[in-house]
Parts: structure tokens; sequence; C-alpha cells
């Protein structure tokens, strides 16, 4: 089986920027379309960015395009997700998730996730 883990979030004022990090106990992320999701308290889990296996097709939702950056780093087997711009509705628990799904709808293995809290 295959865990992943992420890391990076933390507590940021308003405007503030975040990078969050995923990767594999086993350093296998490589082999995988990544996403990310996030689920706030009393809401449902919602995409916000996924990366396909070469890097060369992303997805971003509509709340996360132009401010959010999914990229690869191929020689850490990690995946991060760069935020800019926070808002207080980013606040959440960030989970990475792999393979993603075409469609950035999921994935068969997850993080226990990093909280996210964007406040003043």
């Amino acid at each position: 089986q295959v865990r992943l883990v992420e890391s990076g979030g933390g507590l940021v004022q308003p405007g503030g920027s975040l990078r969050l990090s995923c990767t594999t106990s086993e350093h296998t992320l490589d082999y995988y379309a990544v996403g990310w999701f996030r689920q706030a308290p009393g809401k449902e889990r919602e995409a916000v960015s996924c990366i396909s296996r070469d890097g060369d097709r992303t997805y971003y939702s509509g709340s996360a395009k132009g401010r959010f950056t999914i990229s690869r780093d191929y020689g850490k087997a990690t995946v991060h997700l760069q935020m800019n711009s926070l808002k207080p509705e980013d606040t959440a628990i960030y989970y990475c998730a792999a393979p993603a799904r075409e469609d950035c709808t999921g994935g068969d293995y997850w993080g226990q996730g990093t909280q996210v809290t964007v406040s003043s």
C-alpha cells in the first residue's frame, strides 16, 4: 500500500502565501497523477488542483485558478501546491491523493491532511 504525506500547512494572514508538499513514504509519487483536495468543517471535500503524471496537464478549480500553482519535483518525488493571495475561505484541511482521476474528482490513496488557516 502507498501512504501519502502532506506538509506545509499553517496559519497565515489574508493575502499571504503557503506552499504545500505531497510525497509518499516509498518515494513513488512520480508514477502517479496527483490531486490536491480540501475540506472545511461542515463542508464537503472539494477538488483544488490536479497534475498529470508527466506534469503536462493540470486542473485548477475556479477559486484556485490564478492564485494557486501545482508543480512536480521529480528528483524528490514530490508534488507542490503554491498558494498565493490566500483568503479566509481557503481555510481547510488539505489532502493529496494519487492516482488522481482524470476529471480531478478523487484518487485511490490519500494522506492524513495538513491544516491551512487563513485569518487575521
